[in-house]
């Protein structure tokens, strides 16, 4: 039985007349009554009484309308499916977000793919360290990850923004009611940090902000999390340097100061490379959109 069989029934069924229902389907004639013969003699049932004036639907006509409609419905809707997925408006996407990008990169997305790509199932996972991330790129646990850049010709790099450094201070430290500060001032304060090694990225950025200004962070205090980072801060055990988008975590307890000459660190949306769906690629455009636009 094919489609084209039950489309060809199902116009002769509105119709009731040959002509009219072969006008509609922009068929000829005795190519409509050829379809209908062939459907009867497939199926071993007379579907229409013929009359020189009418065209009539049998009973077993009538039931094989029921199953016409479904099975037609059904094929439009896979048909317009798969014309949504072809164009990125529909499809399972996942990303991943390094914990800096959690706050403000995460909810701008959640929000604007709300609003502009609502049949795109979205899976967000925040707070993942940018080694992980990768790794999730490369065995298919995320299709975009928002991260630190690196050098792996596995995966597609674009920028998305330079992120200022801030010192994030406790409420109540010597410091915290400066309006700007030189990253020096904080030789010899506990620095809290991301994971050392291969485990995060980030750690090295900050050694190397503080290597620059003249000094090496003694003691440090290692956290995985950035808003346990954040938390660390606030109870007193150190000071921090973070990215600037961090401010939106507003967490109690914490001030962020400017610095001079601040340094700065990279955020970059990453996919495999040469494997991104139509429905991947319309996020990551509008990720584009959501850090281009400055709105958490």
């Amino acid at each position: 039985m094919e489609l084209r069989h039950l489309r060809s029934f199902e116009a002769l069924v509105e119709h009731r007349h040959f002509g009219r229902a072969a006008e509609s389907l922009h068929l000829a004639q005795p190519a409509l009554s050829q379809q209908i013969k062939q459907l009867e003699r497939e199926l071993g049932v007379e579907l229409f009484t013929r009359t020189t004036r009418r065209v009539e639907v049998t009973e077993a006509g009538e039931r094989l309308r029921t199953h016409a409609r479904a099975v037609l419905a059904g094929a439009d809707e896979a048909v317009a499916d798969l014309r949504r997925l072809a164009g990125g408006t529909t499809g399972r996407v996942a990303v991943g977000f390094v914990g800096t990008a959690t706050y403000d990169v995460l909810p701008g997305l959640a929000r604007r793919a709300r609003e502009e790509l609502p049949d795109v199932e979205l899976e967000l996972r925040g707070e993942v360290l940018s080694p992980d991330l990768a790794r999730g790129l490369l065995d298919r646990t995320h299709d975009l990850a928002v991260l630190r850049p690196g050098a792996d010709d596995r995966l597609a790099w674009r920028p998305l923004r330079t992120e200022r450094l801030v010192a994030a201070l406790p409420r109540d430290h010597r410091l915290a009611h400066r309006r700007r500060l030189d990253l020096a001032e904080l030789a010899g304060e506990p620095f809290v940090t991301h994971p050392s090694g291969h485990r995060s990225s980030f750690q090295r950025t900050v050694l190397n902000a503080c290597a620059a200004a003249g000094f090496t962070p003694d003691p440090v205090l290692e956290v995985a999390e950035t808003a346990t980072l954040m938390v660390f801060v606030a109870a007193g055990l150190g000071v921090a340097l973070v990215p600037e988008p961090v401010r939106s975590l507003a967490l109690a307890g914490v001030v962020h100061v400017p610095l001079r000459r601040a340094p700065t660190a990279e955020l970059a949306l990453a996919h495999r490379t040469g494997d991104l769906s139509p429905a991947a690629a319309a996020v990551a455009e509008l990720l584009g959109a959501v850090v281009a636009s400055g709105l958490p």
